[in-house]
C-alpha cells in the first residue's frame, strides 16, 4: 500500500521557477508544507551540513556552480568544508529546492525527484 508522507518542509526561493514548480507539487499531494525562504532564514551550518547528509549529498553536489559568488571566491578547488562555510555564508549557493519530509530528504532537481520523498 502506497503511504504518502504527512509533513513537508522546502527550502525554497520564490523567483526560483523549479523551487516554485516543487512547491505546486508537494499542495497538489494534498500536503501544505512549511516553507523556509532560505535566503531570509539560512540554515545554520551543522543545519546545511544535516540536511546533504540526509539526502546524501557532499556541498559539491549541493552548490550552485552558476552564481557569480562561486567563481568571485574561487570555489572551484575548494574542499567540501570551504564549500559548506561559503554556502553557510552565501546561502545564494545552496541549490534548489530542498525537500524534507517523515519519508526523507530530497534535492529536488528535477523537480519530478520531490515524487521521492511524498
Amino acid at each position: 500500500m502506497f503511504c504518502m508522507a504527512n509533513t513537508a518542509t522546502i527550502y525554497h526561493n520564490q523567483r526560483c521557477n523549479t523551487s516554485r514548480t516543487v512547491l505546486g507539487l508537494i499542495r497538489d499531494a494534498g500536503i501544505e508544507p512549511t516553507v523556509v525562504k532560505y535566503l531570509e532564514t539560512p540554515p545554520t551550518r551543522d543545519g546545511l551540513r544535516k540536511l546533504l547528509d540526509d539526502a546524501g549529498l557532499k556541498p559539491s553536489e549541493a552548490i550552485r556552480k552558476k552564481e557569480a559568488i562561486y567563481k568571485e571566491l574561487s570555489l572551484a578547488q575548494a574542499s567540501e568544508d570551504e564549500l559548506l562555510d561559503a554556502m553557510t555564508e552565501h546561502p545564494i549557493l545552496i541549490e534548489r529546492p530542498i525537500v524534507v519530509t517523515d519519508k526523507g530528504t530530497v534535492l529536488a532537481r528535477p523537480a519530478t525527484k520531490v515524487t521521492e520523498v511524498l
